[in-house]
């Protein structure tokens, strides 16, 4: 039982530590990629200290819902991390609290308070952004239980570590069409929840044509840092269920020993680096679509997920 405590904890210390470097890293991909020289692959950590060293400023008539939201978006990807196999390929303490369906409501919970929050600030570029991102929210959400369904019919369960043990039994299950389709699907959801190109562009600065990043503008100082740092925990833990839930668990420690876990890191960072480098050719190899073009694209998720599921049924 000790062991898997701690095991957890490395678990969280890794996606705690590791997610403002994949987001500087996939920054500095896009950029290189467009012939720029792009911020320095540290850069998030040196923003993280300068928000925290920062005042904050929080409007006398913003409520307990502004206020409490940066700590629930930066709690809510550390709970989940706690279901999930980040460094382990067997159930660790907590690991059957809940299962992939769970683990999408919590972080759809940091969602509609990062929503409810920006309407609080009475920002109309805040009320504007929570408003699309409840849009893609709400197309994004179908695809994500079709997702559920498919997986829990190939592997008879919906929990990760069960899943990632029973989805890739061979190559031929991994090449079989309904896994791919699936891990296709899972990629399009992943730019659109994270707020990737073409979904959105984070690295925008017009009011006008943000979404997720719109939400954000009335927090400053450790408000901002925290809302920054969940946002990249939430896109290294998706990324850590796509790679090692619904891809493949290669790196993944088998042994029960602490020394196992933490040779588990560098694998499991170079499968991070290696989606971190298809991220940035889709982002810059695509345009942001419009805001009526969206649902066209969160469609073709559903619709892949869909023929997905009913070949796993039917083949």
């Amino acid at each position: 039982m000790t062991f898997r405590i701690v095991a957890n904890l490395l678990q969280v210390l890794f996606v705690l530590l590791l997610a403002p470097l994949a987001k500087g890293v996939l920054n500095r991909l896009k950029e290189r990629l467009q012939s720029r020289r792009g911020p320095p692959v540290l850069q998030p950590y040196y923003d993280l200290w300068k928000l925290f060293h920062k005042d904050e400023v929080i409007s006398e008539r913003a409520s307990w819902v502004f206020r409490i939201t940066p700590c629930i978006v930066f709690a809510a990807p550390l709970v989940v991390t706690l279901l999930i196999p980040v460094l382990t390929a067997y159930p660790l303490f907590m690991a059957f609290m809940a299962d992939m369906v769970g683990a999408g409501f919590i972080l759809a919970l940091a969602g509609f308070f990062s929503s409810a929050a920006a309407i609080d600030s009475a920002n109309p570029y805040g009320a504007m952004g929570a408003s699309r991102t409840r849009m893609v929210g709400f197309l994004v959400e179908p695809t994500f239980m079709m997702i559920f369904f498919a997986v829990s019919f190939a592997a008879d369960s919906t929990i990760p570590y069960l899943v990632q043990q029973k989805w890739v039994a061979s190559a031929s299950a991994f090449f079989a069409p309904s896994h791919l389709l699936v891990i296709v699907a899972f990629v399009m959801i992943i730019l659109a929840e994270t707020g990737k190109i073409p979904v959105d562009n984070p690295s925008g600065d017009f009011e006008l044509a943000m979404i997720d990043e719109a939400k954000n503008l009335e927090y400053s100082g450790r408000g901002a840092a925290l809302m920054q740092w969940g946002g990249s925990m939430k896109l290294l833990v998706l990324m850590c269920v796509l790679l090692n839930v619904l891809v493949t668990p290669w790196g993944l420690a088998n042994g029960t020993g602490l020394l196992d876990v933490v040779l588990a890191i560098p694998p499991i960072a170079l499968k991070v680096l290696l989606f971190l480098v298809v991220l940035a050719a889709i982002e810059a190899s695509l345009a942001k679509l419009r805001l009526f073009r969206i649902p066209e694209f969160l469609g073709a998720a559903f619709v892949t997920v869909f023929v997905a599921l009913i070949v796993q049924v039917f083949a």
